[in-house]
């Protein structure tokens, strides 16, 4: 308890009389309804209850009878967190004797707590007790999408809505929602909160929830600058993240905090973001600038405690705050304790120190005992203040749990029984016991009356935990029977599809609540009640009813059950997951939505599948809404399913009708179908074939005409039927089907396949696409065509978009088919693909009248037949309706809805008025418009006058004008009307026969239509004749309809074309051309080229003069396309070949280049720069010369633009071709166009590749210094555009002179013999070359390079050539302390120890021997494979001699004992310097003891004597091997010791170790891996690689020749990559052994090893790790540094290697290491490849198991690298090693993300993990989705078989079997598996099971043959 201030503390003092009376009415106003008083015969058994009972884990819905809290349909259980049953009300004595001990739970530590009696109980806060403005200390139990869940002091739960959680400090900042919460927030943070209101539930007793805010400016609402002390913790948000640190806010706007970044981020529990709720420690406060400065360590936090402040009220303690208090004193069931000052508080038995208090707890306890707790609670209003002893609260962390909900303990221990409480356990959990407090509700089924007798400490009892109460650390059990043998407890228990009995509690308009055996509660939704929808539920439902269930589905706790009884009784399988929907799969679900176009079906879990309305068995137009209800139970068929894309398709029709192969409906045949629905793009059919039910036809396809088929789609109805309908594509089950007329008839001629297209030839097809260059034109299937845009349209200004439409029919003309891309060119061209008939007219009658039918439909008889009335040529009898300007419109009286029209033209001057009757000749019927025209004419009407005097008569002239008018005749007509598609004419010399001429084609619909007059005279040819199918109508063709509008011009020029012969005069001669004109002012120009053969002369032109005239050929029109008129011309051609013979050369000149590699070509120069030279080949082609491939001698090479002139004719051989711009690269010399590398090797560089294909070794080149390089390094030469070769140092000069370089300079041109080309890795080209005359002169006798690098007296190329006490010369290449290197040749170098320098002593090696300086030494030793050679410069005879002769073996034999010094410790053995010799000897560590070593370095030490046993003598290896073990030296030979004298010079140099051991190398590779040492390859590989590359060379024995040379190329591009790896180790092994040659010991050592190879990782790894060993890893950071500064830039992977031991460097000593070791990341991310960089990242953190940061780090490689296969395989990989769940959503994704190629093998791969690591049958729905779609892919089948086998269960591996031999596959594949399937059996041994398989393959291959 507190006082409000200091002044009501003294005043209080002074008059203790008046405070009692306060205290009781302030005590008992906490009660208010005093109704409760007088239920005392509970109340303290209830109080008890109430607070005991724990539970902070509560289910969906909560268990038991009567609950205290009633669940929302939000949230989960609030208030208190009581599962229990309350206990039975008690009368009597005993009931009123506990009232007052129900009062002392609160409120009577009021006041100063000096004076008034002391309770005898805790202050305990119930939801009888909580009030708003209480102050409370929680953690958080779970973060939602829109409010956190925090567990309180007491077992109570409240809530904290969104809004809430936060001040609202930020304007847009932070966006409210659950990535919001969980951004801020965690599960198991600590925070302190205040009661902001409780909601009661009126429905259900006792039920409140707690609601509460996290707000700063409530909980510090009394702060100012002056109550902070420095010292003190807060609590604040983060406002704003800047450079140097945060600027945070405390909720109040009067002043703010800054915390800088360098304070220990790490306590901020994660990422900082805004919004964040810090806490720091008070460092100092700027009064003038408001602000406070915090600091974060964890550490330090966790210790302060708040200090004893003047003036400090109770409003200003916070919940979480630290405190020294003293034990006040010790009451029934807690202590009092007091704490700064003025305060007291109370601690419970749930917050003492021991976390298991006994009944003895009180003895730990004496008063004014000094204890550190911090305040779990307070309340203002009466002053009540709570604490806590809790260890781990008191450390400001959680308290932790190591059991779950549902867990059953079999031997859990009674440690106190509190009466008519409770018992309190202790649960044996693992790695630490468990308290666990049981109700006495929860102990027995029945009541019990004294606890205490039934139950003793020290007892061992069943119980099953019930719920878990996160502030205190405590669980709460059951001991009652019937729950701890309850199969359904949790709603982990639940899965779907279970059937279950279940209790109902309440029955709402939404649906019923019920309760299943086990206390969890469930939700039946309304609809799925009863099978039939019920309109009052109350009355089937009645509250306490049990009734049988079915679990639909359960997610996050939230159950959901059926009383379907279809669904509840079903005995099919069920679908819980989208991987459960097995093809063919029969079972029930339950419609959710119907649509026009099928139904939307849920089953269980929330899967979701779909039926189109094709599958639903209803009949064509009828609605599904008719037929099906919402929520109705069905059964369907799985048809597919697509898991990853969450995608059911369905059937209802149970039974599909099966077709075979020759009914299906194949592309152009044609079928029949019935309307059943009209959408707005298309129109749905019903079509009558076989294996399809269903078609589409768009709106474009229902007529030619654009127009008549939206006419057509506004009047179609389902039921219409189609008799006739092309199949033009199929899509799935669907077919695309068109109705165009055009495409109907001509259905034989459209193609399907490029190969029925013939050139030349025009075919229908439609428009499918446009786009500005050009139209796609689609024929049948996906066969598509493309018409460019100047072959789109006569008129090249025509715009293509507005000219044409997609879906439109077209005529198209193939122009070119192309076989190796497989492009077809079309030309839509009028004049090339006019119409030869009638029939786009014709199709316009014939649709005409089926849409007047359409119109009419419903109508009747005599309606349909109106037209009859009137027939062409016939005349009708009518009434003027009304005089327009443009005619008469005429009435029938018959026909009331059938108008007629007279244009002024057909009234002939005739003057008529409204009400005149007139007689008119029919001239056209418009059906669909029901409008006549009609004329007045005079010859029209006589005609019909004549022809009605006699019938004789009239069939004669009928005769005679059938006779006038045949087929294809041309006639003369004149224009009678003019329609908006198509003329009616009239035929003067056929007695005025009436016709109809389209003015318009299929090509042409849109384009601008000619304009015609009445009256006009046209030129048109007969068509068709009047019959049924040209609806009684003459149909004619225009003849101008071809024609196109052009120009005079046009039509002067088309009088030439190309191979027209022609007259020409020369008006100009230039250089490379003569100017000439011809015909009618037109220009052109004869090419160079042009002139003469194929001969190239000097100066072809010399014999022309301008005025001359000369016979040319056309060869070229001018090109306009470009809109350049002015620079295109005429090309023509005087080569006699061409004016002599004729041949058709066409119109379109030839474009691909008709040259190949090595071919010799000639040209004439046209443009000389400083390095090219460009030539003019023919008219279209040109070629260039470099400078380099001009000559080869250096004085040529310098004098290169005075060689060459405009006009001069150069030839050369083609090197390369650019298509594109048409361009040839020559060069001079001929060369063989095979290149000089074997096709395994790498040619990815193009530049490369040319250079190659010429030169190869021993070629002279000219060349050009470039660069020349330091040391001893030689020269960079340039021999091409972009290629460079090295000349080494030894190469520059004939003769060994001293300063080679000298001779040479920067840009100087030499001339040079090629002596190698090699390739790297990468597959670019090293070129080795030589500028020794002697070599060019070789080069130029002998063009074998071997010859001469063999006849080269200068230099020794091959090391064999080499031997002891030889003289050879060289240059000093490197120098070291230990003596330096030098280079005999350009692939020999040898070595020189320090001692073998000079027989003086040298001082100074560098000075004294410089780099570059000619020496001449004896070769001393040579190793030929180890490519070593020893040399020395002394003079003395001695020196000189080879080890072979100084160390002599004769005295060294087998069995023999020897002594000596161990020279050296290693992990694999001892080093021991035998006495009396040079001689080092190696005792293996098998051979040092009898007993096992565990470490060497700890038994045996550098300096040591030892005796030991010679095992074994190599004299040619020079390696002596001994033995140390005691049976060795158990026999006489112990007391041998070698006598003979030797040197007494110690062995200085490890060199000799090395030399007389090679066996260390191999040994040191075995060490161990130091601290820093880079594994190369940090991700697992699993055995899938080998089984699948076995099971491919199995499946693949029947490829094809081709094939076969594939694999042939991989295995040696596979064994190329093997040499590569093999050749990496080699190298490794070489720099260790060099390494371990003389192992460095100081940093001045590691420094001169670095700069003989500063582009080894292993050496600066070494060097770092050396670093570490001396405790300086700022040294080592720094080498780090320096390493990737002087590694070169093209070796990445060195530098790769530095970077991961820089992660390892920094993962190990960094601080904050994750924060060190991001920023060595971040930086590796710039120079590396960013996927190597996280694969090495994401293996260190595996190999340290720092599995979070790891499961962080793949979750960003997956987003960035969501194309890489291996980044989602270690993804999927993570999660099975560390038996998480999510592995389904995880292949989902990744399915969507990867590329379709990599799908198999990321399938396969993940089947396989999941087979060795995983769960197996994962595995198996993943191969069977992966052969449902591949099921020919025997390499899978392996696979399969092979994961089967594995896990041993025959059943399952005999059943895939026959699966997999069942299989219609060739041959060769069914041998394989029938093979494979043998194996199997004789591994089992079962015979008769092997004759059953042999049986079955001879079966095969009977029936096979057969």
């Amino acid at each position: 308890m507190a006082p409000h201030s200091k002044k009501q503390h003294t005043k209080k003092s002074k008059d203790s009389g008046g405070d009692k009376p306060k205290i009781d009415k302030s005590s008992k106003k906490i009660f208010k309804p005093k109704k409760r008083e007088q239920n005392n015969a509970v109340a303290a058994a209830k109080t008890e209850a109430l607070t005991l009972q724990l539970e902070d884990e509560v289910p969906d819905f909560p268990r038991g009878g009567e609950f205290s809290v009633k669940r929302r349909s939000d949230y989960d259980e609030f208030g208190s967190e009581d599962r229990s049953r309350k206990p039975k009300k008690k009368k009597g004595k005993n009931a009123s004797g506990k009232s007052g001990e129900a009062a002392d739970d609160w409120g009577s530590l009021s006041g100063d707590g000096i004076t008034g009696k002391l309770p005898r109980r805790v202050n305990r806060i119930t939801l009888k007790n909580i009030t708003p403005g209480m102050k409370l200390w929680g953690v958080v139990a779970e973060v939602n999408e829109k409010d956190l869940v925090v567990s309180l002091p007491g077992g109570l739960r409240g809530l904290v809505h969104a809004s809430d959680a936060l001040d609202p400090i930020f304007d847009d900042g932070i966006k409210v929602g659950e990535i919001f919460l969980s951004g801020l927030f965690c599960v198991g943070q600590l925070v302190s909160c205040i009661v902001l209101k409780l909601d009661d539930d009126k429905k259900e007793k006792g039920s409140r929830k707690i609601w509460l805010s996290l707000r700063l400016s409530l909980l510090h609402k009394n702060y100012n600058l002056d109550v902070f002390q420095e010292g003190m913790v807060l609590a604040a948000y983060v406002k704003s993240i800047e450079d140097h640190g945060y600027i945070l806010h405390f909720g109040l706007a009067s002043f703010m905090g800054f915390l800088p970044k360098d304070s220990s981020a790490e306590g901020f529990g994660g990422e900082v973001k805004l919004g964040k709720l810090l806490h720091g420690i008070v460092r100092s406060i700027d009064k003038i600038r408001k602000v406070v400065y915090l600091s974060s360590d964890p550490n330090t936090m966790s210790k302060c405690v708040t200090k004893d402040l003047k003036g400090l009220s109770i409003d200003l303690l916070v919940p979480g705050m630290m405190v020294n208090a003293r034990v006040k004193s010790i009451l029934e069931n807690g202590v009092m304790l007091s704490f700064l000052t003025y305060f007291t508080g109370t601690v419970d038995l749930f917050h003492l120190q021991n976390i298991y208090p006994g009944t003895n707890w009180k003895d730990m306890y004496s008063e004014s005992q000094k204890v550190v707790s911090r305040i779990l609670f307070i309340d203002p209003s009466s002053r009540a203040v709570g604490l806590t002893l809790n260890p781990h609260l008191v450390q400001n962390s959680p308290p932790p749990f190591h059991v779950e909900i549902g867990d059953i303990y079999d031997k859990s221990k009674v440690v106190r029984v509190d009466k008519g409480s409770g018992l309190l356990l202790e649960v044996p959990s693992i790695p630490e016991p468990t308290p666990v407090f049981v109700s006495i509700s929860d102990i027995a089924e029945e009541e019990i009356q004294k606890l205490e007798k039934r139950y003793k400490e020290g007892n061992h009892v069943r119980v099953r935990i019930l719920g878990l109460r996160y502030l205190e650390g405590i669980a709460t059990g059951v001991l009652k029977a019937s729950a701890i043998d309850e199969a359904v407890f949790t709603h982990s228990d639940v899965k779907p599809g279970m059937v279950v009995k279940a209790k109902i509690l309440s029955v709402d308009s939404f649906g019923a609540i019920v309760q299943i055996p086990g206390g969890v509660k469930a939700l039946c939704p309304l609809r799925h009640m009863s099978e039939l929808e019920i309109s009052k539920p109350g009355k089937k439902f009645k509250g306490g009813a049990e009734l049988v269930f079915r679990v639909l589905g359960c997610k996050s706790k939230r159950v959901t059950v059926t009383h379907k009884k279809t669904l509840v009784k079903s005995k099919l399988g069920i679908i819980s997951s989208y991987t459960d929907a097995t093809d063919s799969l029969i079972t029930h679900g339950w419609i959710t939505k119907i649509e026009v176009h099928g139904c939307y079906v849920r089953f269980y879990n929330g899967v979701q599948g779909f039926a189109p309305r094709s599958e639903l068995g209803i009949e064509p137009g009828a609605d599904p809404v008719t037929v099906y209800n919402v929520g109705q139970v069905v059964k369907c068929r799985v048809v597919s399913s697509i898991p990853a894309s969450r995608r059911i398709n369905l059937s209802f029709i149970i039974k599909p009708t099966r077709v075979t192969e020759d009914d299906m409906v194949t592309l152009g045949s044609l079928v029949s179908g019935v309307v059943d629905r009209v959408t707005s793009t298309a129109v749905v059919v019903y079509v009558n074939a076989s294996g399809f039910s269903r078609g589409t036809i768009s709106i474009e396809h229902l007529a030619d005409h654009h127009g008549q088929a939206i006419l057509m789609n506004s009047l179609l109805k389902p039921g219409y039927n189609f008799d006739q309908l092309l199949v033009i594509d199929v899509k799935g089950n669907n077919l695309i089907l068109s109705a165009k007329s055009s495409l109907i008839k001509h259905a034989q001629q459209i193609p399907a396949d490029i190969n029925q297209i013939h050139p030349n030839s025009v075919v229908h097809g439609y428009i499918c696409n446009l786009i500005a260059s050009g139209c796609f034109v689609r024929f049948l299937g996906h066969l598509t065509g493309f018409a460019p845009r100047n072959k789109a349209a006569d008129d090249q200004k025509t715009n293509i978009l507005e000219a044409y439409y997609i879906g439109q029919s077209v005529r198209s003309n193939i122009s070119n088919i192309s076989s190796e891309t497989g492009r077809v060119t079309l030309s839509l061209k009028q004049t090339a693909c006019s119409s030869t008939d009638a029939s786009f007219i014709q199709n316009y009658f014939l649709m005409d009248e089926k849409i007047s039918k359409l119109q009419n439909f419903g109508a009747g008889a005599s309606d349909l037949k109106w037209d009859e009335g009137f027939k062409i040529g016939s005349v009708a009898k009518g009434k003027v309706e009304d005089v327009k300007d443009v005619g008469l419109v005429i009435s029938f009286r018959k026909y009331n809805d059938v108008f007629g029209f007279i244009t002024n033209y057909q009234l002939a001057g005739a003057s008529l008025e409204a009400g005149s009757v007139v007689e008119a000749l029919v001239l056209d019927v418009a059906k669909t418009e029901r409008l006549v025209d009609l004329s007045l004419k005079p010859e029209f009407i006589n005609k019909s006058k004549e022809s009605s005097i006699t019938h004789i008569n009239k069939k004669k002239r009928r005769r005679e004008a059938s006779k006038d008018l045949v087929l294809h005749q041309t006639v003369n007509a004149v224009v009678e009307v003019v329609k908006e598609n198509y003329l009616v004419v009239s035929i003067p010399e056929s007695d005025h026969t009436i016709g109809y001429a389209s003015v318009s084609d299929y090509n042409t619909q849109r384009f601008p239509h000619k304009p015609y007059l009445n009256g006009q005279s046209v030129i048109a040819t007969v068509m068709a004749l009047p019959s049924p199918e040209t609806s009684g109508r003459l149909l004619l063709l225009l003849n101008d309809a071809n024609e196109t509008s052009s120009s005079k011009r046009t039509k002067k020029k088309s009088s030439y074309k190309v191979g027209t012969l022609v007259e020409a005069e020369i008006t100009d001669i230039k250089r490379l051309e003569l100017k000439v004109k011809f015909g009618f002012g037109l220009h052109g120009r004869i090419h160079i080229t042009e002139v003469h053969n194929e001969n190239v002369l000097e100066n072809p032109l010399s014999s022309y003069k301008i005025g001359q005239t000369v016979s040319a050929r056309i060869v070229a029109k001018p090109n306009e396309t470009d809109g350049n008129r002015k620079l295109s011309q005429w090309e023509l051609s005087v080569r006699p070949e061409m004016v002599t013979g004729f041949s058709d050369i066409g119109d379109v000149v030839p474009e691909n280049l008709e040259f190949k590699v090595g071919q010799r070509v000639a040209g004439y120069v046209y443009k000389v720069e400083s390095e090219w030279v460009w030539l003019t080949i023919s008219r279209n082609v040109r070629a260039q010369l470099y400078i380099l491939d001009s000559a080869i001698e250096p004085r040529e090479l310098e004098d290169f633009q005075n060689r060459y002139h405009v006009g001069q004719p150069v030839s050369g051989h083609v090197l390369s071709m650019n298509m594109e711009k048409k361009l040839l690269r020559l060069v001079l010399c001929p060369f063989s166009t095979l290149p000089s590398r074997t096709s395994e090797e790498p040619q990815n560089n193009v530049v490369d590749k040319d250079f190659a294909a010429y030169i190869h070794e021993g070629d002279i080149l000219g060349g050009r210094i470039s660069k020349i390089l330091p040391g001893v390094g030689g020269l960079l030469v340039q021999v091409g555009p972009h290629t460079y070769g090295k000349v080494h140092f030894t190469e520059l000069t004939d003769k060994w002179v001293p300063d080679p370089l000298s001779e040479y300079r920067d840009g100087q041109f030499v001339k040079c013999v090629v002596l190698e080309i090699s390739y790297t890795v990468k597959g670019t080209i090293h070129v080795d070359l030589s500028l020794q005359s002697s070599n060019v002169m070789l080069s130029q006798d002998s063009g074998d390079v071997h010859s001469i690098l063999n006849s080269n007296g200068k230099c020794v190329e091959k090391i064999e050539d080499l031997h002891p006490d030889m003289i050879v010369k060289g240059y000093i290449k490197n120098v070291t302390p230990k003596g330096c290197f030098i280079s005999l040749s350009r692939k020999i170098d040898a070595r020189i120890l320090l001692s073998n320098l000079s027989d003086e002593y040298v001082k100074e090696p560098e000075k004294e021997f410089p780099i570059g300086k000619l020496v001449i030494g004896r070769v001393i030793s040579v190793e030929p494979l180890s490519n070593r050679v020893e040399v020395t410069l002394k003079t003395s005879t001695v020196a000189n001699a080879p080890k072979s002769e100084i160390i002599d073996f004769s005295k060294f034999h087998v069995g023999g004992v020897i002594s000596g010094r161990i020279k050296r410790v290693e992990s694999f053995g001892l080093f021991i310097a035998i006495d009396n010799t040079d001689m080092v000897g190696l005792c293996h560590v098998s051979e040092i003891s009898d007993d096992h070593i565990e470490n060497i370095e700890s038994s045996y030490g550098t300096g040591e004597r030892v005796n030991a046993k010679i095992l074994k003598v190599d004299e040619e290896r020079h390696r002596i091997s001994l033995g140390m073990k005691s049976s060795y030296m158990s026999d006489k030979t112990l007391l041998q010791i070698l006598s003979e004298e030797g040197s007494d010079e110690p062995v200085e140099d490890v060199e000799d170790e090395i030399n007389q051991f090679p066996i260390l190398t191999q040994a040191e590779q075995r060490v161990d891996i130091p601290p820093l040492n880079v594994a190369l390859d940090d991700f697992d590989q699993f055995d899938a690689n080998n089984a699948n590359s076995q099971s491919e060379k199995h499946a693949n024995e029947e490829d094809t020749t081709n094939e076969k040379h594939k694999r042939h190329e991989k295995k040696k591009a596979k064994e190329e990559r093997s040499c590569t790896l093999y050749r990496e180790k080699q190298i490794r092994a070489a720099e260790e052994r060099l390494l371990e040659e003389d192992v460095p010991r100081t940093a001045d050592e590691f420094e001169k090893l670095i700069r003989s190879s500063p582009n080894s990782s292993f050496i600066w790894i070494k060097y770092m790790d050396f670093m570490v060993s001396m405790a300086d890893v700022e040294k080592a950071r720094s080498i780090a540094e320096r390493a990737l500064r002087t590694i070169n830039i093209r070796e990445e992977n060195e530098k790769l290697n530095i970077w991961k031991a820089y992660f390892n460097l920094e993962n190990k000593y960094g601080n904050p290491k994750e924060e060190a070791v991001m920023k060595v990341f971040q930086r590796a991310l710039q120079y590396n490849d960013p996927k190597k960089v996280y694969l090495a990242l994401l293996g260190m953190y595996e190999r340290t198991e720092q599995h979070s940061l790891a499961d962080e780090l793949l979750n960003k490689m997956t987003k960035k690298f969501k194309h890489s296969c291996k980044v989602w395989l270690r993804r999927i990989q993570s999660l099975l090693k560390q038996k998480q769940d999510g592995i389904q959503p995880l292949i989902d994704r990744a399915s969507l993300s990867l590329p379709r190629h990599k799908h198999i093998k990321f399938f396969s791969q993940t089947a396989i993990l999941e087979f060795k690591v995983g769960v197996p049958d994962r595995g198996r729905s993943l191969f069977e989705n992966i052969l449902r779609e591949y099921p020919k892919r025997t390499d899978l089948w392996s696979v399969y078989l092979d994961q089967e086998i594995q896990l041993k269960d025959e059943d399952m591996i005999r059943a895939l079997f026959e699966r997999a031999v069942s299989l219609s596959l060739p041959p060769k594949k069914m041998k394989f598996l029938f093979k494979k399937y043998l194996d199997y059996e004789k591994s089992q041994g079962d015979e008769e099971r092997i004759e059953y398989v042999k049986r079955k393959a001879i079966e095969y291959v009977e029936s096979t043959m057969a």
